[in-house]
């Protein structure tokens, strides 16, 4: 590359050609790229398969596969945006921590599907 090329001062055909050529130049280094990753990629998946590597590092920390938990579904919505919910694990979020400070009650946030018959609990727990 010790040719500088002015760009300025080549005509529109002559920066035609160019793109043309660069362009080609271009699509062949992607596809040897392309491949090459493929390659490497598939050499990978050979050696370890992914999803049999997610459960050994998984595995190896307990011994044991690890166990299936339930869905949980959300029990809090806003009113303002009805998709933002909570299921009432972990950490509050920003739009509920939000409105108890603006005066709303965690009882009026409250998805009706979402709450129990009195008396419903836990099974076999004692008081």
């Amino acid at each position: 590359m010790g040719k500088k090329l002015d760009l300025e001062e080549m005509g529109f055909d002559e920066l035609w050609l160019l793109h043309g050529e660069l362009t080609k130049v271009l699509t062949e280094k992607i596809t040897a790229e392309k491949l090459e990753l493929e390659r490497r990629l598939a050499q990978l998946n050979r050696a370890s398969p992914i999803g049999e590597a997610e459960e050994r590092s998984a595995n190896s920390r307990t011994g044991r596969p690890r166990r299936k938990y339930p869905k949980v579904l959300p029990k809090y919505r806003t009113p303002s945006a009805p998709t933002e919910t909570w299921s009432g694990r972990g950490k509050q979020p920003r739009w509920l921590v939000a409105a108890l400070r603006s005066g709303h009650k965690l009882e009026d946030l409250l998805i009706a599907s979402a709450e129990k018959p009195p008396g419903k609990g836990r099974r076999g727990r004692r008081s």
